[in-house]
């Protein structure tokens, strides 16, 4: 006689915690241990088919299966894929990388969602849901990616060379105990109640308002800051200008850096050593830029040694990433409500390493488009390099009879 209640206590005690495999051993093993009318019973407590359970006692009988697998080869409904071998083609040509718009693809002017390319793929006659074709993708190798900034544009010959000059002349500058400064100009940002990016603490459902449009205050403009980084000490200075973007400007923000914190830290200062982008408002062509440094180095008796990033290497300035990323952290999520605003948090711009930053606003009003003549660059004290002269130069200072 059967004892079924014992089959059902083994049976909810262990058989139904199984795999589907697992299941069917369990099964098998019962009907051979209750004998004559075992299946019938065993099938009935457990819920599965009685051919389930003979499949179970083929596999008693036979070799052990691969760790992993609950099924022989064969086993189960074929993938997809089999069933259309038309499938994977269609998928490659709809993912592979094309210009956007190619007439010739079925998805244009769109992102590749799943569920787009899974409905793009039906209308292809290849029926295959989104989460077939996320697997599908998988093993294809493909993944959402987003954009990476990492061209440079066409590579300059002497790019890896020139930061090597660089290099050099900064460290033997700063063996000399003379200063060392990067510089360059930030994005201009406009002044009133705009969306700044970033995120910041407040009240729960209660996000600071701000215009839905960012359409220029004509009142209030914008704001563009110069910053001045000094390599050596950690320190910075940015001076926030109210018109334009000139070398003039340029020039004035390292003045007043030199007359607010660089002969301070300074005093016996015969050089300065200056790196600069090679475009805008500092760049090697610029002549203004060279001009004004001149008057510079006229006022100060500094010897100003200037060295130029090749293009494309702005990013490598160490202004970029010892200062500005700082100041736009501090400010994220917070609109720049007026120039006050401007100044006050870059001026509170600090860093666990120790970074320190003053600001001042320049209300001063620098005119764009001043040119400056050939017969006036002839008279300027500047020599260049033997490496690169139009990337490096040296301003002396002239005799007050030459100025």
């Amino acid at each position: 006689m059967i004892d079924e209640a014992a089959i059902r206590l083994r049976w909810n005690a262990v058989g139904s915690q199984l795999d589907e495999r697992g299941r069917r051993l369990f099964a098998a093993a019962e009907v051979r241990t209750a004998g004559r009318g075992g299946l019938a019973a065993v099938s009935k407590i457990t819920g599965l088919a009685r051919s389930t359970i003979n499949r179970g006692k083929q596999d008693i009988d036979a070799q052990p299966l691969p760790k992993g697998r609950v099924r022989r080869a064969g086993g189960g409904r074929r993938s997809v894929c089999e069933n259309d071998p038309g499938l994977i083609p269609a998928l490659k040509r709809l993912v592979e990388p094309a210009t956007l718009g190619d007439p010739m693809r079925p998805l244009l002017w769109v992102s590749k969602s799943i569920e787009k390319l899974a409905a793009t793929l039906t209308q292809m006659g290849h029926p295959i849901s989104a989460d077939t074709v996320c697997a599908e993708l998988v093993k294809l190798g493909f993944s959402r990616q987003s954009n990476r900034k990492a061209d440079e544009g066409s590579k300059h010959p002497d790019r890896n060379a020139q930061f090597d000059y660089i290099n050099a002349k900064v460290i033997a500058a700063q063996a000399q105990r003379q200063p060392v400064i990067s510089v360059d100009t930030k994005k201009k940002e406009l002044i009133g109640n705009f969306k700044n990016g970033g995120s910041d603490y407040r009240p729960k459902g209660d996000p600071r308002r701000v215009n839905v449009h960012d359409f220029e205050d004509k009142k209030l403009g914008k704001v563009v800051p110069y910053g001045v980084y000094d390599v050596t000490a950690d320190t910075g200075f940015v001076s926030v200008g109210i018109t334009s973007d000139t070398a003039e400007f340029a020039v004035q923000s390292i003045r007043c850096w030199l007359e607010r914190m660089g002969r301070q830290r300074y005093p016996d200062a015969r050089e300065l050593t200056v790196t600069a982008d090679c475009g805008g408002s500092n760049g090697a062509r610029v002549r203004l830029w060279k001009l004004e440094l001149q008057k510079l180095a006229d006022e100060t008796g500094l010897v100003i040694r200037v060295h130029h990033y090749p293009p494309g290497t702005s990013k490598w300035n160490k202004i970029e990433h010892r200062l500005f990323c700082h100041i736009t952290q501090n400010w994220r999520g917070r609109p720049l409500t007026d120039r006050l605003a401007v100044v006050e948090l870059i001026g509170a711009t600090t860093t666990k390493t120790g970074l320190r930053v003053e600001s001042a606003l320049d209300t001063r009003s620098y005119q764009k488009g001043i040119k400056v003549s050939k017969a006036v660059m002839r008279c300027l004290n500047i020599a260049g390099d033997p490496f690169h002269p139009d990337w490096n130069y040296t301003i002396t200072p002239r005799r007050p009879a030459e100025t």
